[in-house]
Order: C-alpha cells, then structure tokens, then sequence
C-alpha cells in the first residue's frame, strides 16, 4: 500500500519543482501549528490530489474556482503556477477568473487577477 506522506510530497515536487527539497520527509517548519503542513501533505496531496478520477488539469480548475471564491490569496499565489504547470494555459486561467464573477462576486475575481498579475507575469 502505498504511503499518503510519499504521495504528497511526490505530486508536491511535481508541481512545485525545485521548492520541495529532494530529502524532504515532512511539511513541518517548526513554527506555530507546523502540523498544518503535514496534513495538507498527506490528505491534500497524498490523497485528494492522487485520486483516479480527475486529472491534474481538472482538478486545477476546480481548486481555482474554490481559491477565488474564498479569496485565498496566499494559496493562489503557488495554485496559479501549478494550475500552469497542470495544462491550463493563461486564457484558461483568465477565463475561470471571468466566470467566477459570476459566482464568487466582482470583487473576488478582482483579488484572483491581481494575483494572478503578480505571480504570472511574463508567463
């Protein structure tokens, strides 16, 4: 059976190349609730992101939607380039910043192109 924590940190690493160091083991950083982390490794990544029933490119979609209509923008930040990374191209990123108006409200959308103004420019 395979282990949810290797799991998580193999899809982190593919999607985030080059910020999850090779020997990694564990998300903990010491700080306040580092467990956070680790649970978003194992049941995030390690399971919800390796589920057969979606590809990396759909799932990207919906977690964008979710992260505007939240407004997280921190989280936005590293889902923009691994929705990228995932297939999506940037008029396809616009677009579910456009439709999201729709359900998440203007002034969501507004906060999701502004990061994605940040964090993809030149892309």
């Amino acid at each position: 059976m395979a282990d949810p924590r290797t799991e998580g940190l193999d899809v982190l690493k593919e999607m985030l190349p080059g910020l999850i160091p090779d020997d990694a083991t564990t998300m903990r950083d010491g700080g306040i609730a580092d467990e956070l982390g680790d649970l978003g490794l194992v049941h995030v990544f390690g399971a919800l992101w390796n589920r057969p029933g979606l590809d990396r490119r759909s799932r990207s979609l919906v977690t964008l939607g979710a992260l505007i209509a939240l407004r997280a923008t921190g989280e936005l930040k590293s889902h923009f380039p691994i929705a990228l990374r995932n297939g999506l191209s940037i008029e396809e990123i616009e677009e579910v910043i456009y439709h999201m108006t729709a359900y998440a409200g203007y002034p969501a959308a507004v906060n999701a192109r502004n990061v994605a103004r940040e964090v993809l420019a030149g892309s």
